[in-house]
């Protein structure tokens, strides 16, 4: 035992003396401690947490009793048990500190993730833009040039290039109004005024302004309502979303086929489907029709005439962010002469 009244060397000397007794336990200790956190490491957090916090403690154990000879007196005893309350505190923390940590870094490595994956989406979706953009850009371009230099001059000739002219600077509208609309949903800065709809009138309105299209297509509409559902949601919105599954379904399905729009209730939800007759999408690609610009294989892209023309891909992405931000589900399966898609939205409650 150290003698309270010796002197700094002597202390000096003395704490020098028993230094590589306690060394040459303690060592012994870590290096056992660092073989079994190298055995646990692929183990569960918890263990690894464990092992680190008993090693020291364990460690200062071991060089105590080397250096008090193994000689169990009363200072010994309080040591062990300053030792025991270490643990019985420090583990605990250690624990929950080690779950908060690993909790963050789980996060951090999604949020990367997610962040590449956001970063590749919006590389692949100015790569689709730029490509759709092009294209009816050059046309008007095209035409108007003609226009300007003379090469038309009957008045039939000058009505049809306004006409196409039109046609494509409502295209590149669309696509502008698209890319607005997914900003909003994917920067999070959709902002829904909510109120109670009646989905089969929005339904309704969408089938009436659609019908000229499907007219043209020589496509059949054919729509029921089992019952009608009230939802509480955003009727611009709401009508979006209805639109862009319904003119999608009218682009896909050839001349003659029939798209079915049935409306019901489910529980506590109101269930709109869409079916269409584009010919079924691939089993590995129904998890990505609702990616941006995603558009399938050739199969799901039949001939279009010039009121159907092909659209940038976003109107599935787009209606996918307005169904979840109305809390609702929306999914595509294959069915049939070709696929269903299928919106349940929470019902109003009254």
């Amino acid at each position: 035992m150290i003698d309270p009244s010796e002197s700094f060397g002597e202390l000096l000397t003395h704490a020098l003396h028993i230094l590589p007794v306690a060394l040459a336990l303690v060592l012994p200790v870590v290096a056992l401690g660092a073989g079994v956190l190298y055995w646990v490491r692929r183990g569960s957090l918890t263990t690894t947490m464990t092992v680190l916090v008993l090693v020291p403690v364990v460690a200062l154990m071991a060089g105590v009793l080397g250096v008090s000879g193994f000689m169990f007196n009363a200072t010994l005893t309080t040591m062990a048990l300053v030792c025991l309350l270490v643990v019985l505190v420090t583990l605990p923390v250690a624990l929950l500190l080690g779950h908060a940590i690993a909790r963050r870094s789980v996060w951090e490595r999604e949020a990367r993730e997610r962040e590449r994956a956001a970063e590749a989406s919006r590389r692949e979706l100015v790569a689709w833009i730029s490509h759709d953009l092009r294209t009816p850009l050059a046309g008007i371009r095209a035409m108007a040039e003609a226009l300007a230099d003379g090469v038309v001059s009957s008045p039939r000739e000058v009505a049809g290039y306004a006409t196409r002219i039109g046609g494509e600077s409502r295209r590149l509208a669309g696509m502008v109004d698209d890319l607005f609309e997914l900003s909003r949903i994917t920067a999070g800065a959709l902002r829904l005024t909510m109120s109670q709809v009646a989905l089969g009138e929005v339904v309704s309105d969408v089938l009436a302004a659609q019908a000229p299209i499907a007219q043209r297509k020589r496509v059949r509409v054919a729509a029921e309502a089992a019952t009608e559902p009230v939802v509480l949601g955003s009727d611009p919105e709401l009508a979006r979303v209805v639109r862009n599954l319904v003119s999608n379904a009218i682009r896909h399905t050839p001349p003659d086929g029939t798209v079915a729009v049935q409306l019901g209730v489910d529980g506590h939800d109101a269930v709109l489907s869409v079916a269409d007759g584009c010919g079924g999408i691939p089993d590995a690609e129904l998890d990505r029709v609702f990616d941006v610009a995603f558009r399938g294989s050739a199969a799901r892209t039949p001939t279009l005439t010039p009121d159907a023309q092909p659209g940038a891909g976003l109107g599935l992405a787009i209606a996918k962010g307005l169904v979840e931000a109305h809390r609702g589900r929306i999914a595509a399966r294959n069915q049939g002469p070709g696929c269903r898609f299928e919106v349940r939205l929470p019902l109003a409650v009254r």
